[in-house]
């Protein structure tokens, strides 16, 4: 497992948003914005691969967001439920978030024939978000980590702010609390010093 801190992704997004922002001045063309939104998504609401793929715009609801369905791309696009009952869920976005997806939609509003029944990310294949992923860190000067690894990235941000195990649980849409503790619980501050530290004071 390997994770970005909140201050490695800051300088991630901000790179892959340069070169979004350098893409439409000088091709007039919003493609990359995809990749941008892929990755605030996955680090901001932690939905795995097939579950951002599959997002609508239909599924924004103001500051929420539902997760309903996941696309396997190996699999020619197959459109499914997501990988278990509890994996359907709905959850409530950060202000950084919603103003990205404001943005976004904004962009694609002025497109023909727009419908809020479009993909978010616009079907960009899994291939190319590795590239892109490859070339944002490169470019950031930071150590190159998996797609998956923003989710870990999301549960590591939650983690050191000390947010409670079943709450991480239910945004990741874990089938049970035991799979996150097994996944995540390093991430989590030491405690034996805070525990120690309450017990001193009991005199």
């Amino acid at each position: 497992m390997d994770f970005y801190t909140a201050e490695e992704f800051k300088i991630y997004i901000n790179k892959a948003r340069e070169i979004a922002e350098e893409k439409e001045e000088r091709l007039n063309n919003l493609s990359e914005w995809n990749f941008y939104v892929f990755f605030n998504i996955a680090f901001y609401a932690g939905l795995r691969k097939g579950e951002i793929h599959a997002l609508k715009w239909s599924d924004i609801d103001g500051s929420y967001l539902s997760v309903k369905r996941s696309i396997t791309q190996r699999l020619g696009d197959l459109e499914t439920l997501p990988k278990n009952p509890t994996s359907i869920r709905t959850l409530q976005m950060p202000i950084p978030l919603i103003n990205i997806l404001t943005e976004h939609k904004e962009r694609y509003q002025k497109l023909h024939n727009f419908t809020d029944d479009f993909r978010i990310c616009n079907s960009i294949r899994n291939n190319s978000i590795q590239r892109r992923n490859e070339i944002y860190s490169t470019k950031a000067g930071l150590k190159i980590i998996r797609i998956h690894d923003f989710r870990h990235s999301h549960v590591s941000a939650l983690a050191n702010a000390n947010i409670k195990i079943q709450e991480i649980s239910r945004r990741l849409g874990h089938a049970r609390i035991e799979i996150t503790w097994n996944t995540y619980c390093h991430l989590y501050p030491r405690e034996e010093e805070r525990a120690v530290k309450i017990l001193n004071s009991i005199t």
